[in-house]
């Protein structure tokens, strides 16, 4: 087994970071793959680049999405996730994780935690 890296953009305060990590356990307990390590970072490339840089649309995505409403403590971060798995196992986690984000589908809605992956 290998480890693998998933990784997702969000624009969350720490009740929406908790509500996405708690779908990647979910997941990964669904499957037959370990964590091995989970952290939250704001910085990328080795601090040359921002996560609010990197994923300034987000921020975007929620000003249009909640006009007039305040972000709160909401910014943008990378949850990054690495896991001893499979590549077969990784894309099912994936997978899953995705389809949790954003259960309605393509149908136009609101996400409850804006992201990228």
């Amino acid at each position: 087994m290998r480890t693998r890296t998933l990784r997702f953009g969000l624009y969350a305060d720490e009740q929406g970071l908790a509500w996405v990590s708690g779908l990647v356990a979910e997941a990964v307990g669904s499957h037959s793959a370990r964590v091995v390590r989970k952290s939250v970072q704001v910085t990328l490339c080795g601090g040359e680049l921002t996560t609010a840089d990197a994923y300034d649309h987000l921020a975007e995505q929620w000003a249009v999405e909640h006009p007039g409403q305040s972000s709160g403590a909401r910014q943008p971060v990378e949850l990054r996730v690495d896991l001893e798995c499979s590549l077969k196992t990784w894309r099912a986690i994936r997978k899953a994780v995705l389809h949790s984000l954003c259960p309605e589908g393509m149908a136009p809605h609101i996400c409850r935690v804006p992201w990228s992956a």
